[in-house]
């Protein structure tokens, strides 16, 4: 069984999480500047078995695709030419930053550490990839 790779794209950065082997959670694996994230993931599918990637995408509280939404798109095609083989899925990413600060809040990291917005894209990924998996446990 394949690795699922959770995707927070960003314009500067982006943040990257993968499950484990058996899928049963999601763990942060960097930040990538976004102008090497192909590089990133063709070296991570060389060296990992990946079957799905995951890419949040971004939506305004009214439910409508956010601007950057169309960037995610471009991103997305990008991804199918490169990995053609591997599935694309993409999830509702509101709040995942939020979701992220709290959960450094309530890990105890400092003001100084919570300000690194290079951790927070990661723990977005991170999240983005858990809700995924949460929302699908019986479809894996």
């Amino acid at each position: 069984m394949g690795r699922i790779v959770g995707i927070d794209f960003g314009e500067k950065r982006t943040g990257v999480a993968a499950t484990d082997p058996l899928r049963i959670i999601a763990n942060g694996i960097d930040t990538i500047p976004t102008e090497k994230i192909y590089d990133f993931l063709q070296q991570y599918v060389a060296k990992e078995k990946v079957d799905l990637f995951v890419v949040g995408m971004p939506k305004t509280l009214q439910s409508e695709l956010a601007v950057v939404a169309t960037k995610v798109n471009a991103f997305i095609e990008k991804l199918q030419q490169l990995f053609p083989t591997i599935p694309i899925e993409t999830i509702d990413e509101r709040f995942t930053s939020v979701l992220a600060q709290r959960a450094m809040i309530d890990g105890g990291l400092k003001k100084k550490a919570r300000q690194n917005k290079a951790l927070i894209d990661k723990i977005s990924a991170t999240i983005i990839l858990q809700s995924y998996l949460e929302q699908n446990r019986f479809n894996l």
